[in-house]
């Protein structure tokens, strides 16, 4: 009876562990299921209208937000340029798609703003349908809040994109202490916040590039460039391949005077 009694007792408990073996299986396979439902694959959309290519996310349960606005010699006006994720890749639904609008061929000719101050030139540029990139100072002594320098510069030629960034005079400060700006170009992003940090300034915003950047080239190895403080700079790499994370614009530029505590603007390619 005792051996029986106690066969009994492993048969149900090996029923019990084979139930919860099920149970724990099953939920395991309707997790996955319930997981990889909810993913999609993220449709091309290049070549396509602004309004084909939201159809074509929406219909896989993906948003699209018009990141950027690019010029280009072939892809037609309103068409997608470039995305992230690119075609092919999974995400989950809901996810938001990033696109390049193409603006077709540069027309707008890029106005000389150099002397004016920045109002007029802001309206100048909006009825020129151009956007307003970074805005940067720099102590001088002269008028406040005056152009002194734009990039594009003026009637610049096959320009990415309509955007033109400004660097204003700014009131000198007497007690503040001066700096040559470094270049950034051609570093990762953790190397680039390093040498700001190092000039005195950092990095205050960054903006992504969706489209492929051709190589930067950069100056050569030189030594460091006394501040007009006498304060160092650290040195410019010889060169730097472009690959995703890597600084390709900045404002102030490298050369240009600025003092502790200035922010500075970078772009990165990803």
């Amino acid at each position: 009876m005792k051996i029986s009694s106690i066969n009994r007792f492993f048969n149900i408990l090996l029923g019990a562990m084979a139930m919860l073996a099920v149970a724990l299986i099953s939920a395991f396979l309707t997790m996955r299921l319930a997981i990889h439902g909810r993913e999609v694959e993220v449709p091309n959309l290049s070549g396509l209208t602004i309004a084909e290519a939201s159809q074509a996310a929406s219909s896989q349960g993906l948003n699209l937000n018009v990141e950027n606005r690019f010029y280009s010699n072939d892809v037609a006006p309103g068409h997608i340029l470039a995305q992230s994720p690119t075609s092919g890749a999974t995400v989950r639904r809901e996810w938001t798609v990033r696109v390049t609008e193409s603006l077709g061929p540069q027309k707008v000719s890029v106005p000389n703003l150099i002397g004016q101050t920045e109002r007029p030139a802001s309206i100048l540029m909006r009825r020129l349908t151009l956007d307003m990139g970074t805005v940067a100072q720099l102590p001088v002594d002269a008028e406040n809040g005056v152009v002194l320098a734009q990039t594009p510069t003026p009637n610049a030629s096959g320009i990415d994109r309509p955007r033109v960034s400004l660097l204003l005079s700014a009131p000198q400060d007497p007690d503040a202490t001066a700096y040559v700006m470094p270049s950034l170009t051609g570093l990762t992003l953790a190397s680039a916040v390093a040498r700001a940090a190092a000039a005195g300034v950092h990095i205050a915003s960054i903006e992504d590039v969706n489209l492929p950047a051709p190589p930067v080239p950069t100056a050569p190895t030189a030594p460091a460039i006394p501040a007009a403080s006498g304060a160092p700079v650290a040195a410019v790499p010889a060169t730097a391949a472009v690959q995703p994370g890597t600084v390709v614009d900045q404002s102030p530029l490298a050369g240009y005077r600025v003092v502790k505590g200035d922010a500075v603007h970078i772009t990165l390619t990803h």
